[in-house]
């Protein structure tokens, strides 16, 4: 059965949007996430923060230290998580860092991975994705995933190896995050080249294909659908609003209603596939 991720790429591009927990405070993170998915986001992509984002590039590493600041810690996002998946009709991906979830303690004498994963799930996370796990450490948290119905997101980097890519496959479910560029996540005035080629590395998989890294404008999001992805990620363009503060709810979601109607004219410039 497919999972409620997967179901949100199944009928047209997705949107996977984007935001720090608790930036800049929990009540406001409700809000702003009630705004994309009224502009039209598929998936939210909800990041709990964590003091080493190696990944994120500056404007979601200040994101994080904003949350972090204002008090952000697992077990309130569990409750904002809970809160949430009862207003928005949209999957929830908890984004977090492998140092947080192995140190996880449940407060009943548990800690790392499963206790982790039980608590997201019963919060109604659907999904997670690692940024830092290795592929061939990631058992610990799969079987957890498995074990409580979670899918586990793995990112592909234009420098992953062949084999690492069909290890990572063979464990991937929900959809396989695509990064667009090497470096670290940040907004960007083009599309890279290194997206097509990662695309392209990816055919044979039935898996959806999301690609983040760097998209804020329309005409980004519609290259990229057009180029063969099957949704898209977007999140320091989300996050830069939330940073000015300024008529944020209502920007966010003209934002999101941009990008998702990009992802839509990607749909219609596509080329037809070559066995039609």
């Amino acid at each position: 059965m497919a999972s409620e991720i997967r179901e949100a790429f199944a009928d047209e591009p997705a949107l996977v949007s984007y935001v720090a927990a608790g930036d800049p405070d929990i009540e406001s993170t409700k809000e702003y996430v009630k705004a994309l998915v009224r502009g039209g986001t598929d998936v939210v992509e909800l990041g709990l923060p964590f003091s080493e984002p190696v990944a994120e590039g500056p404007t979601i590493q200040q994101a994080i230290r904003r949350a972090l600041d204002a008090g952000m810690t697992p077990d309130k996002y569990f409750e904002l998580v809970a809160d949430l998946s009862e207003d928005v009709d949209a999957p929830l991906v908890c984004m977090t860092y492998y140092n947080l979830i192995y140190q996880y303690d449940s407060g009943d004498g548990r800690e790392g991975p499963e206790p982790f994963v039980a608590a997201a799930a019963d919060a109604g996370i659907s999904g997670l994705i690692v940024p830092d796990l290795p592929v061939d450490e990631s058992d610990p948290l799969k079987e957890a995933c498995d074990a409580h119905g979670l899918d586990l997101v793995f990112i592909v980097a234009p420098t992953t190896t062949d084999e690492r890519l069909g290890r990572m496959l063979d464990r991937a479910t929900g959809f396989v995050y695509v990064q667009g560029r090497l470096g670290t996540t940040g907004a960007r005035s083009d599309v890279s080249s290194e997206t097509h080629v990662s695309l392209g590395r990816l055919d044979g998989t039935d898996l959806p294909k999301a690609v983040g890294f760097g998209i804020s404008e329309r005409d980004h999001a519609r290259e990229i659908v057009s180029g063969g992805a099957d949704g898209i990620i977007v999140g320091s363009a989300f996050v830069d609003i939330v940073a000015e503060q300024d008529d944020t709810a209502d920007r966010l979601e003209a934002k999101a209603r941009e990008l998702k109607a990009g992802a839509l004219d990607g749909v219609n410039t596509a080329p037809e596939p070559e066995n039609k």
